[in-house]
C-alpha cells in the first residue's frame, strides 16, 4: 500500500466509526435497535441499582428507575410518604434518607441517560410531577396507544405498569421494539 491508499484506509475507518457512533448516540428508537450492541445504558434509563430502594419501594409496586423523575419529583414524593397514593409508605428516618439521596443523586436531570434526559426536558423547571405518566415526554411517546389496550385492559390496568408492556422495563429499557401488549401482541407505531 502506497501512503496515499494509506491515509484514504484511515480516513474511511475514522469517517465510518464516527457515523456509527453518531447514529447510535443520536438515533430514534428504530437506529437504537438496530444497533443493539452499543451500550443500552446510555439509550434508556439506568436501571435500579440500590438494594434499599428496591426493597422497600419494588415491594409494594414496580421499583421505577429514579432517572423516570426529576430530583423536585422525588423530594416531594419521598416527604409525603404518608400518603402515597392512598396508602402509608412510611419509613425509619434513616431509610427514608438513603432512599432519597439514592432517588436525587440519580434523578433524570442528573442522569445522562437518553430517556431520562428526555423527561426532565419536557419539564418546566416548576413542575414535580409525581407520576411518570404526567409528563409531556411520556404523553408523547404513549398518544398513539388506545384506551383499550392499558386502561381497558385488565392485564395492565393502567400506564403505571410499565413492567405488563415493557418487557425489559426492570432493566432500564423501554425501547418500543421490546413492548408486547397483552392481549394485542407485539406494539409498532
Amino acid at each position: 500500500m502506497n501512503v496515499y491508499q494509506k491515509v484514504l484506509a484511515l480516513v474511511a475507518v475514522v469517517a465510518t466509526s464516527s457515523l456509527l457512533f453518531s447514529v447510535a448516540v443520536y438515533g430514534d428508537d428504530k437506529r437504537e435497535w438496530a444497533l443493539g450492541w452499543f451500550k443500552q445504558s446510555k439509550l434508556d434509563v439506568a436501571p435500579v441499582s440500590s438494594p434499599a430502594y428496591r426493597q422497600e419501594c419494588g415491594s409494594c409496586h414496580f421499583a421505577y428507575q429514579p432517572g423516570l423523575l426529576p430530583e423536585t419529583s422525588w423530594r416531594k414524593m419521598m416527604s409525603g410518604l404518608d400518603d402515597h397514593f392512598g396508602d402509608n409508605a412510611e419509613l425509619d428516618a434513616e431509610t427514608q434518607k438513603n432512599i432519597l439521596n439514592y432517588l436525587v443523586a440519580n434523578s433524570a436531570d442528573k442522569s445522562d441517560y437518553k430517556r431520562s434526559a428526555g423527561i426532565a426536558g419536557s419539564l418546566k423547571s416548576t413542575e414535580a410531577p409525581l407520576r411518570i405518566s404526567d409528563t409531556v415526554y411520556f404523553r408523547r411517546k404513549h398518544d398513539e396507544i388506545p384506551a383499550r389496550y392499558v386502561a381497558d385492559n385488565k392485564a395492565v390496568g393502567s400506564y403505571s405498569n410499565c413492567a405488563a408492556c415493557h418487557t425489559r422495563a426492570e432493566t432500564g429499557s423501554y425501547n418500543e421494539h421490546e413492548v408486547e401488549i397483552p392481549g394485542a401482541g407485539r406494539w409498532e407505531d
